[in-house]
């Protein structure tokens, strides 16, 4: 009888999987090649990177770009999550394309390429799985709230979401196929109010805009999103948008030219570290 006995490092390696926070998947070794590859192209295990920096200790080597659709209102948190995944990974590059879901996801079921889709909502998330680009179960990883974005000092002394719907008023709401449009579409027929803008925008950071300018007295956007706009909006929070907080899933996507940075990606996002990223800019936990 022949006794085998196991490669070094395994051990070491099994412990490791243990015991990090976001392993995304079994860490695993064939009869016929080592523990740990070089290339970064064997196992689907990915190590979590903290917003602190360093490299992960064990796990598929994570390099080259890393491309990630997301929607508009993700753009500051992930563009400080981007920073923090390049100073986790040395030489790896986060490219992102903001804008709203439906639009980033009628590109990727078109053969954009790309990695990772954050989405502002599961109907958008669908679209993508729907045509089989996903390439996993999506995961809300935030939640997010509207509310009313006006000028500094609220000049039109805007306190409800009726007020919006006064002729006196020019007000911008997202196009009804974006999320943030959808969900404002949602919070008037619950409240049995009808609203005529006089623009729709493609996308919640559009809309903002449209305020920021004063070209409209106000919009409908996300709280993070006013929270981002600083001292160039004002909000007034209104309860009916408790009947119409979006959920954001996040994928990656089946023909993603890097699947290990994109797993990597998730991972960062879903982290510790990442939720308090997105925490901070006025996300709500998922």
């Amino acid at each position: 009888m022949t006794t085998r006995y196991p490669r070094p490092g395994l051990a070491a390696l099994a412990a490791v999987c243990a015991a990090a926070s976001l392993a995304l998947a079994a860490c695993s070794s064939s009869s016929s090649s080592d523990a740990s590859s070089s290339s970064g192209t064997s196992g689907t295990s990915t190590p979590s990177a903290g917003a602190s920096g360093g490299t992960a200790a064990a796990g598929p080597k994570v390099s080259g770009t890393v491309v990630v659709f997301a929607a508009a209102s993700l753009k500051e948190s992930f563009t400080t999550l981007g920073k923090d995944f390049q100073t986790a990974y040395p030489g790896t590059n986060v490219v992102f394309s903001f804008g709203g879901s439906d639009q980033l996801a009628a590109s990727i079921t078109n053969g954009a390429p790309a990695d990772v889709f954050a989405a502002a909502s599961p109907a958008t998330m669908k679209t993508v799985t729907d045509k089989g680009d996903g390439a996993g179960t999506p995961q809300t990883f935030v939640r997010n709230q509207l509310e009313i974005a006006t000028l500094p000092g609220n000049p039109e002394h805007i306190s409800t979401l009726k007020d919006l719907t006064s002729s006196k008023l020019k007000v911008a709401l997202c196009a009804k196929t974006v999320p943030c449009g959808a969900a404002a579409q949602t919070a008037l027929t619950a409240s049995g109010l009808k609203l005529t803008p006089v623009s729709y925008e493609q996308d919640v950071k559009s809309a903002l805009t449209k305020v920021e300018l004063k070209e409209v007295d106000a919009a409908v956007v996300y709280q993070t999103d006013v929270k981002a706009g600083g001292s160039k909006v004002q909000g007034v929070d209104f309860p009916e948008s408790a009947k119409a907080v979006n959920a954001y899933p996040i994928d990656a996507l089946k023909n993603a030219p890097n699947p290990t940075g994109a797993q990597a990606f998730i991972a960062l996002v879903r982290s510790t570290e990442g939720q308090k990223v997105l925490s901070q800019a006025g996300f709500l936990n998922p």
